[in-house]
């Protein structure tokens, strides 16, 4: 049998810290710490060339649990829907009008941060209800 792997999620992105901080408040992560050998992130960037600085953040769930996500500024804009994207959980064990009711809280708490909610899919005969967002920068997510 192979081991279980470690891995980072990585958004392209064209505000690293901005974007990141946005996911820290989602998901109740912390920002990483600096590169090895330095106080701050700051202090990190003042050692780039300045086309480079500010180019790359990370957050780290403070349980260690979960993946570290990682931010990096390309030049291009998102132009098309993602093909990989994060689920938040805020809805498991719960079934119909109380899993709704946590859902669209958890909506109106992310849409404060600068979140935009993109369609609420309503309970059927086989799925349970979910709301799919974008986050700052437009990328899609889903309240599950």
């Amino acid at each position: 049998m192979s081991s279980v792997r470690k891995f980072q999620v990585t958004f392209d992105c064209a505000e690293p810290e901005r974007l990141a901080r946005f996911w820290c408040e989602v998901l109740g992560y912390d920002p990483a710490p600096p590169p090895r050998g330095f106080a701050s992130w700051d202090a990190f960037d003042r050692t780039l060339p300045p086309e480079q600085r500010g180019g790359a953040f990370a957050c780290v769930d403070p349980s260690g649990e979960g993946p570290r996500l990682y931010f990096q500024r390309v030049p291009e804009g998102k132009v098309v829907k993602n093909r990989v994207h994060l689920c938040v959980r805020v809805g498991t064990g719960l079934v119909g009008e109380e899993r709704l009711a946590a859902l669209r809280a958890e909506c109106a708490r992310l849409e404060a941060l600068g979140a935009r909610c993109q369609r609420v899919l309503l309970a059927d005969e086989h799925n349970e209800s979910c709301i799919v967002m974008q986050d700052i920068e437009g990328n899609e997510f889903c309240l599950d």
